[in-house]
C-alpha cells in the first residue's frame, strides 16, 4: 500500500467555481497522466519541490512565485497560487492523517502545458517521505563540469530557459551521473567562459573570510528559496552577505563551500575536483538546525 498522497489540480489557473477547492485528492497508485501529455512527450512544464518538516512547508510563497516565474518563461498560463497553495496545505494533512509519524517530507507541484491540442493545462501535488539526508549533510565531494553556455546566456538566449525550474532534467541528471563516475557525489557546473554557476538541483554557497557569497541569479541560475535563508542565518551571526559573479578560481580559492536545496538543506563540500575542503561540523550542524526549524 502506497504511502504517498496525490492531488490532481482541477483548476491550474483562473479561480475555481463558488464550492470548487480547484483540486481533488487521487489515487496515487492508479495511472493519471494521458501519454500525450506534453510533460511527457515534450517535457514541457515546470515543477517546484517544497520540503516538509513537522507538518510545515518550508518557504512555500517563495515556491509558489517561483512556479508562477518558471511558468511566465514558459508563456504558461499564471498558476492559479491559492488553488496550489491549498492543495499543497491538504496533502500534507491528509498524509499526516494517515501516516503520522515527524519524518522529513516533501511536496511536489507539478504543472504542464497539457495535454497536446486541448490548450488547458495539467497540475498535480503530491507529498511524500523523502529520502535520508543525514551522511550528505556532514559533507559531499564534488566536481566542476561545463554546462556549455556562456554566463551571460540568459540575457543573450532567453529561449533556452535557463532560469526556469522545468521538467526537461534529462541534462541534470547526467550530470549527476557523471559526478559518480568520477568518484564525487555531486556537481557544480561553469560557464564556458569560466564563472561558478550552481549544481543540478542546487545553489553554491561560499565563504571567503567574513563574506558569505553566491553566485548571482542573472546568470541563468534558479533563484534559491533555500539559499535566501541560509543569507538571514548568516547575516544574523555577522557575516556579509553578497551576490556576485564568481570565477572558478574563485570558486576553489574558498574558505569553505555548501550546496544547498529545498529537501537535502546544506549538504558541506569536502572536496572539489580532488581539492579537500575543510568543514565546520559545529557550523554546519547549526546552519542545518535553523533551515529545518523554519515553519513557513
Amino acid at each position: 500500500m502506497t504511502r504517498a498522497t496525490l492531488l490532481t489540480i482541477t483548476t491550474p489557473t483562473g479561480t475555481p467555481d463558488p464550492g470548487d477547492a480547484g483540486f481533488v485528492l487521487a489515487d496515487f497508485a492508479a495511472p493519471q497522466v494521458r501519454v500525450t501529455d506534453l510533460s511527457v512527450t515534450r517535457g514541457d512544464g515546470v515543477f517546484e519541490t517544497v520540503a516538509v518538516i513537522g507538518g510545515h512547508p518550508q518557504a512555500l510563497e517563495p515556491h509558489l512565485a517561483r512556479l508562477a516565474h518558471s511558468a511566465d518563461l514558459l508563456d504558461l498560463p499564471v498558476p492559479a497560487a491559492d488553488v496550489w497553495r491549498a492543495a499543497v496545505q491538504a496533502g500534507v494533512a491528509d498524509y499526516l492523517q494517515r501516516n503520522g509519524g515527524d519524518a522529513e517530507l516533501f511536496a511536489k507541484l507539478i504543472y504542464t502545458r497539457g495535454v497536446e491540442g486541448a490548450g488547458v493545462p495539467s497540475g498535480w501535488v503530491f507529498v511524500d517521505e523523502g529520502e535520508d539526508f543525514s551522511a550528505p549533510r556532514q559533507g559531499i565531494r564534488v566536481v566542476t563540469l561545463d554546462r556549455g553556455y556562456r554566463h551571460d546566456v540568459a540575457e543573450t538566449s532567453p529561449w533556452l530557459l535557463q532560469g526556469a525550474k522545468t521538467l526537461s532534467y534529462a541534462v541534470n541528471r547526467a550530470a549527476q551521473r557523471e559526478a559518480v563516475r568520477r568518484g564525487a557525489d555531486d556537481v557544480i557546473f561553469l560557464s564556458s567562459d569560466g564563472f561558478a554557476l550552481e549544481g543540478p538541483t542546487s545553489n553554491v554557497i561560499l565563504r571567503s573570510g567574513t563574506t558569505i557569497r553566491t553566485p548571482q541569479t542573472d546568470q541563468g541560475i534558479l533563484a534559491g528559496t533555500t539559499q535566501a535563508s541560509v543569507f538571514e542565518f548568516f547575516a544574523a551571526r555577522g557575516y556579509d552577505t553578497v551576490y556576485e559573479e564568481i570565477t572558478a578560481d574563485e570558486l576553489t580559492g574558498a574558505d569553505a563551500l555548501w550546496l544547498v536545496s529545498s529537501v537535502r538543506q546544506a549538504a558541506p563540500i569536502t572536496a572539489l575536483d580532488g581539492r579537500e575542503f575543510p568543514v565546520d561540523a559545529a557550523l554546519t550542524a547549526d546552519l542545518n538546525a535553523f533551515l529545518l526549524s523554519r515553519t513557513s
